[in-house]
């Protein structure tokens, strides 16, 4: 296949994507945003190749796909401590995802 047509394919996927992105429902009820608003958007900086926007975007992007990454390869090759390793990614990203959150929310308020 040719260079110039997968680049191609790949910029009509990110322009399809930004289409189609879901609206935060936490958002358009209470307007204030989830915990998770950001990482379409920031997946979506990933496709264009801007990892700094991404990360500004959504601070936890990056350990969610190792952790996903992780947690795939997993399916096919065991580790000895695979299950320890899925642990520490969950909580790093779960300390990441609250953090960045109470400081986004911190900022709004003040």
């Amino acid at each position: 296949m040719n260079i110039g047509v997968l680049k191609l394919q790949f910029l009509t996927l990110w322009a399809v994507s930004e289409n189609y992105m879901l609206p935060c429902l936490n958002k358009k009820l209470f307007g204030i945003e989830c915990p998770g608003c950001g990482i379409q958007r920031s997946f979506s900086f990933l496709l264009q190749g801007d990892f700094l926007a991404a990360f500004k975007m959504y601070p936890a992007i990056y350990t969610l796909l190792i952790l996903l990454s992780f947690a795939g390869v997993n399916l096919f090759l065991k580790f000895k401590y695979d299950f320890k390793i899925k642990v520490f990614l969950l909580v790093l990203n779960v300390a990441i995802i609250a953090i960045s959150y109470i400081i986004k929310m911190n900022n709004l308020i003040h």
